[in-house]
């Protein structure tokens, strides 16, 4: 289909061409911008995202080695631009430039800045190169761009930046820059980053049309909607295979687990999901009320990407359906309902800076309502993530470093559950410690996974990290997380997870317990903070577990000899498993 609405024909073998280009556009755009990075949450977490997006604001492809929680939004970051556009009257032109990071139009949230480029072709407007990552400063009340847990709008979660010039037909707008510049701390890392995605976008948007000077702009146009309807027709052939109906399922929150208020903590999500043929809609209606604090989720840019990315993943397993364009397609068959005022579908100004572990509690438990359709395909209740956000001043200069701590997944039909790795829908990596240690005053004392803290389960669930960091000058942190009070759920007889912990000066006469979510704290030089992440729930009843996988999990150190006898009915004596007495204490138990 080009410009117009005229359908163009084209064959599979120059569509399946292009679907390859279109993606190598996107993965080098990828690869560049990390190349191109100051801080490690870009260059080393790759917490970024890339992706072109056609006129129609239709997604034609993305950097598959980025976060879903990065890509996944933009279109929504294109489709906010256009519409603060048409209200203010303005106009793309060739040269332009475009800031965004308004969580109330498309944005996944402030500190996810994003970078729009439209492209133009023949002096046509033929798509947009998009890039977003994650910054470590947007002027917020407190250091850090994560754990500004107690913003009380979005006004005090930093600068907000509506579909902003910052180059206008090709000319830098240098007021933009200063104000930016003298707004925000590490000031040369956040720009150095912003400048990079910028770069990164350019090559996008000149790959883009070196593309369709290639093929001409319908034909390129054309294969782009046939791969989005292979897309389609892949996902609404695996719908179909699903009996119709509605599936329930709650997930919970800690919220603020230290506030007296209790609409602070204890919150619900609520997820009904309708089977109908080859449609799937998800009504989140029963979910708490929003909040005055910054737990509160964008609808378009949270949410919407929790529920595409959970339905997409499960349904469309790449082990049993190979590589499947990821594309606008993918979202056409799916309906997503939320009513306004409710922690998914928030009121602005409500703050939505902590947006990231409820999003994958959505996620949780969007997973969990599919469980009972395709119960082989879903992994138990996943331990939530935390991120961390260390801080200082040098004379006058801030450092800040952003931390995202990994969690675990729960056991899957035949698999045990993943250990210490990102859920759902964040896929970053872990910080490596000669990176921080390099870089910052901190030292990390342990790094490990929990002793004796994995799940029972035919398939155990995986097991949380355990991270200790001491400060090696005086600085302050501050935390957003879960999972503190309500453990992952088992699944199909397996059990419960194990829920997470903070722990300030963990051994000394200072030892304090932290909640999940820590405004920013004053810390001193030789203080420590220690952070336990979630186990992952059980899959299965642990008495159906293979004794000498059992046996493994002791020699590793998983878990203890008592576990193994009280939790899966095995006893091991002398480095191997007694099998009379094992066949005896589960006849028994």
């Amino acid at each position: 289909m080009n410009q117009s609405g005229q359908v163009i024909a084209i064959d599979p073998i120059t569509s399946q061409v292009i679907q390859g280009a279109l993606e190598n556009i996107a993965i080098e755009m990828g690869h560049k911008l990390a190349r191109m990075s100051y801080s490690s949450i870009i260059r080393e977490s790759e917490d970024f995202g890339c992706a072109l997006v056609d006129t129609n604001v239709q997604q034609l492809c993305e950097s598959t080695q980025s976060t879903p929680l990065q890509s996944g939004p933009i279109p929504g970051y294109v489709r906010g631009i256009k519409k603060i556009f048409a209200e203010r009257g303005d106009d793309f032109c060739p040269g332009d430039v475009i800031m965004h990071n308004s969580a109330y139009h498309g944005a996944s949230h402030g500190p996810d800045i994003g970078i729009c480029i439209p492209v133009f072709y023949q002096e046509e407007l033929v798509g947009f190169s998009v890039t977003t990552a994650h910054h470590l400063d947007i002027g917020a009340l407190t250091p850090g761009s994560c754990g500004i847990v107690d913003a009380v709008d979005a006004y005090a979660e930093g600068l907000q930046f509506k579909a902003i010039k910052v180059y206008e037909n090709g000319q830098k707008n240098r007021q933009v820059w200063n104000m930016l510049r003298d707004n925000i701390r590490a000031t040369e890392m956040v720009v150095g980053d912003i400048e990079a995605q910028i770069a990164a976008a350019k090559i996008g948007a000149d790959r883009y049309i070196e593309l369709i000077e290639k093929y001409g702009l319908e034909k390129v146009l054309a294969a782009s909607e046939d791969l989005m309807r292979y897309s389609e027709t892949m996902l609404r052939s695996a719908i179909e295979k699903l009996p119709d109906g509605t599936y329930y399922a709650e997930g919970f929150l800690d919220g603020y687990l230290d506030s007296p208020d209790p609409a602070k903590k204890d919150l619900t999500i609520a997820v009904a999901l309708t089977i109908s043929g080859s449609d799937i809609k998800v009504d989140l209606s029963g979910t708490s009320p929003q909040v005055d604090r910054p737990i509160n989720m964008p609808f378009e840019g949270t949410v919407d990407c929790a529920i595409y990315l959970t339905l997409r993943s499960i349904l469309l397993d790449s082990n049993t359906y190979g590589s499947i364009p990821q594309n606008a397609g993918l979202i056409r068959p799916i309906a997503i309902y939320a009513p306004k005022g409710t922690l998914c579908n928030p009121i602005f100004p409500a703050p939505t800076i902590a947006r990231f572990c409820p999003g994958n509690v959505i996620a949780d438990t969007v997973m969990k309502a599919l469980s009972q359709v395709v119960p082989k395909q879903v992994s138990a209740g996943v331990g939530n993530l935390k991120v961390v956000s260390y801080s200082g001043l040098d004379n006058e200069d801030y450092w800040v470093f952003m931390d995202i701590m990994e969690g675990s997944y729960g056991g899957r039909n035949g698999l045990n559950g993943m250990d210490a790795v990102d859920t759902l829908y964040a896929n970053t990596r872990n910080n490596p410690i000669e990176d921080i240690e390099a870089h910052y005053p901190l030292r990390v004392n342990r790094y490990e996974l929990r002793n004796d803290a994995c799940a029972p389960g035919k398939w155990r669930g995986g097991i949380g990290s355990v991270k200790e960091v001491a400060f090696l000058a005086d600085g302050s942190i501050s935390l957003e997380g879960d999972g503190h009070k309500y453990a992952p759920w088992g699944f199909s007889g397996g059990s419960e997870g194990f829920v997470g912990n903070v722990i300030l000066n963990y051994g000394t006469e200072k030892e304090k317990s932290l909640p999940s979510k820590l405004p920013n704290m004053v810390m001193k030089e030789g203080d420590t903070i220690l952070l336990t992440g979630p186990s992952g729930g059980g899959y299965g009843d642990p008495f159906e577990r293979d004794p000498n996988l059992v046996l493994h999990d002791v020699i590793d150190g998983y878990i203890s000899l008592s576990n193994a006898e009280e939790a899966y009915g095995v006893v091991i004596e002398e480095g191997n498993v007694n099998v009379e007495k094992t066949m005896a204490l589960r006849n028994s138990m």
